[in-house]
C-alpha cells in the first residue's frame, strides 16, 4: 500500500479508464507515470516520450491531462526520482501549453475565457465523440469542440497553479535545470511573497548562475513597483558570471523602461557588442535574442 510519502499515493484512485488523451482512454498513464520512477534511464525516456504523446500532443491538453499534474509534482519533487529536470519539462509542457515569454504577464481569465460556461457534461460529452472518432458526425460535440479543448487547457494550467510551493522549493536545488525550470513555471502565476523571496533568493554564484539567470528573467515580469526586486537586480548587474549580470539587465529593461539606470545600459550594449549568448533554463528565448528585444524596446534596435 503506498505510503504517505509516495509520489504515486492516488494514482489507482483516478478513474483512468473514464479518461481520454491523445490517442483514447488513458489506460495506459498510470503505467506511464510509474516508469517515470524506474531505475533504467531508457524506461524513464521512453515513458516521459510516450506520457507527452498522450496528454500534451502538439501542444493540446485533453481531458486527462489535467489529472496528471499533481503526480508530476510529486515525482519530480522526490529526490529519489531520475532526471527531475526532465519530468519537471513535461510538467511546464502540460500546465502551459506551447506559451512562450512573449505571453507574459499571463493573464488566465482572458487567455481561457473562451472555456466560460462549459460544463463538465459538454466537456465529457467531447471527449466521447473524439475517442469514438465520430465528433464531426455529432453536431453539439463538434460546436463545442474548440471551447472544451479551451477547458481542457485551463484546467491542466489551474491545476499547475496548485503547487507552486513545490515551485519554490525546487529554487535552492543542486540541479541548475531543475532550479531553473521552477523559476520559469512561478513567472506565469500571480506571485505571492513566498514566491517573491525565494526568486530573490536565489544565489549569483557560479553553481547557481544558470537557476539565477532564469530567476531574473522570472522577476522582470512580476507586477513593477518592488524596490526589493528592482535593488536585488541592480546588484546582480555587477555579478562575477555574465549570463547573470546580463540577464538582470534584461530584466530591468522590461520593468524600468526608459527609467532604466546606465550601468544595466551599458550591459545590455556589451553583451550586444560581444555577441554573447547562452541557453537560460526553462526559456525558449535565448540571452542573445532577450538582448536584441531589450534595445529595441528602448529604441535602440
Amino acid at each position: 500500500m503506498a505510503g504517505p510519502t509516495d509520489p504515486l499515493a492516488g494514482l489507482d484512485r483516478v478513474p483512468w479508464g473514464s479518461l481520454h488523451h491523445a490517442y483514447g482512454p488513458a489506460v495506459d498513464v498510470p503505467g506511464q507515470l510509474r516508469a517515470l520512477r524506474s531505475a533504467d534511464p531508457p524506461a524513464r525516456r521512453r515513458a516521459l516520450s510516450e506520457l507527452s504523446g498522450n496528454v500534451y500532443h502538439q501542444g493540446t491538453r485533453w481531458g486527462a491531462s489535467h489529472h496528471v499534474v499533481p503526480f508530476l509534482v510529486a515525482i519530480a519533487d522526490d529526490p529519489a526520482t531520475g532526471d527531475r529536470a526532465a519530468v519537471a519539462g513535461l510538467l511546464r509542457a502540460v500546465v502551459l501549453g506551447d506559451r512562450r515569454d512573449d505571453a507574459l504577464p499571463f493573464d488566465p481569465c482572458r487567455a481561457f475565457a473562451a472555456a466560460d460556461g462549459i460544463t463538465d457534461d459538454q466537456a465529457a460529452l467531447v471527449d466521447r465523440h473524439l475517442a469514438a472518432g465520430d465528433l464531426s458526425e455529432h453536431d453539439e460535440a463538434a460546436r463545442l469542440a474548440d471551447q472544451v479543448a479551451v477547458r481542457w487547457a485551463a484546467d491542466a494550467f489551474h491545476a499547475g497553479a496548485r503547487h507552486t510551493d513545490r515551485y519554490v522549493r525546487w529554487l535552492a536545488e543542486p540541479d541548475p535545470q531543475l532550479a531553473g525550470c521552477a523559476a520559469e513555471l512561478l513567472a506565469w502565476f500571480a506571485p505571492d511573497e513566498a514566491a517573491l523571496a525565494g526568486l530573490v533568493a536565489v544565489p549569483a554564484d557560479g553553481a547557481h548562475a544558470a537557476a539565477r539567470a532564469s530567476a531574473n528573467l522570472a522577476l522582470g515580469h512580476c507586477p513593477v513597483g518592488s524596490d526589493r526586486i528592482d535593488a536585488r537586480l541592480g546588484g546582480l548587474l555587477s555579478a562575477n558570471r555574465a549570463v547573470v549580470r546580463v540577464t538582470a539587465a534584461v530584466a530591468l529593461a522590461r520593468r524600468l523602461g526608459d527609467r532604466l539606470p546606465d550601468r544595466a545600459l551599458d550591459v545590455l550594449a556589451e553583451a550586444r557588442s560581444a555577441g554573447f549568448d547562452a541557453d537560460v533554463p526553462g526559456w525558449d528565448r535565448s540571452v542573445r535574442g532577450l538582448v536584441a528585444l531589450a534595445l529595441h524596446r528602448l529604441g535602440l534596435g
